[in-house]
């Protein structure tokens, strides 16, 4: 479980880059936050939005913290429910950190898109239980549906809950483990679609999404990019 599907939906990625807007649908409960899709930054100006998707994971994890705060770095971390739950101190101490929570499901089912609406609602509202049981009740202002399989209804039970639907400009594909260059190369690339980026601390062997941490962090300081956080 955790391992990303082998392709991510249109709908969380470049190819899809307007807001998605839905009226809500009056037979599920009412969004509290924005139920269209976020990619943009809080922030103005040459921003970059670091998401890390699938863990919190006792072998990346840590290590990923430890790398994001030597370069004053944030971030989004998309957890899967029983991972957080297995792992609490690492939960916590990506709170502790500063960094801010997503829910990214129970089960990994880049197919949910094809479940029914009870199934998602599940999927969603036991991954956001176990997150904050782990974390002790810290916000989680986002949710990430597995592989971009938003639907209508999936963002309106998130947004109900309030999580805004989370999707991403930059696909660095660093799940494929494709090599640190690559992985660089192609957020370098893609930053000029926008400022969300897509990576990974859980889901399997994660050292090229390590090491390319490593070479992009300072790249982007030295570029100018300022370290922000989607809009909520």
């Amino acid at each position: 479980m955790g391992t990303p599907g082998p392709l991510h939906r249109l709908t969380g990625s470049p190819a899809d880059p307007a807001p998605t807007v839905t009226a809500p649908d009056p037979t599920l409960p009412p969004p509290v936050v924005d139920m269209s899709i976020s990619r943009q930054s809080e922030d103005a100006g040459r921003t970059v939005n670091l998401t890390i998707d699938d863990g919190p994971d006792p072998q990346w994890t840590p290590r990923i913290l430890d790398v994001l705060a030597r370069n004053g770095a944030k971030a989004v971390f998309c957890m899967l429910g029983p991972n957080a739950r297995a792992h609490p101190d690492l939960a916590r101490q990506v709170v502790a950190a500063g960094h801010r929570l997503c829910d990214h499901t129970v089960s990994h089912d880049t197919a949910m898109d094809h479940k029914d609406v009870a199934y998602q609602e599940r999927e969603i509202t036991e991954g956001l239980r176990m997150i904050q049981e782990a974390t002790g009740g810290a916000p989680v202002p986002y949710y990430r549906a597995p592989g971009g399989a938003f639907t209508p209804e999936s963002r309106q039970l998130a947004a109900a809950h309030g999580m805004r639907p989370l999707g991403w400009n930059v696909d660095t594909r660093d799940f494929e483990r494709p090599g640190v260059e690559r992985i660089v190369e192609t957020a370098k690339a893609q930053l000029r679609i926008g400022p969300t980026v897509l990576l990974h601390d859980g889901g399997g062997n994660r050292a090229q999404t390590l090491a390319a941490l490593e070479e992009l962090l300072p790249w982007l300081k030295a570029n100018g990019y300022a370290f922000s956080f989607p809009q909520r």
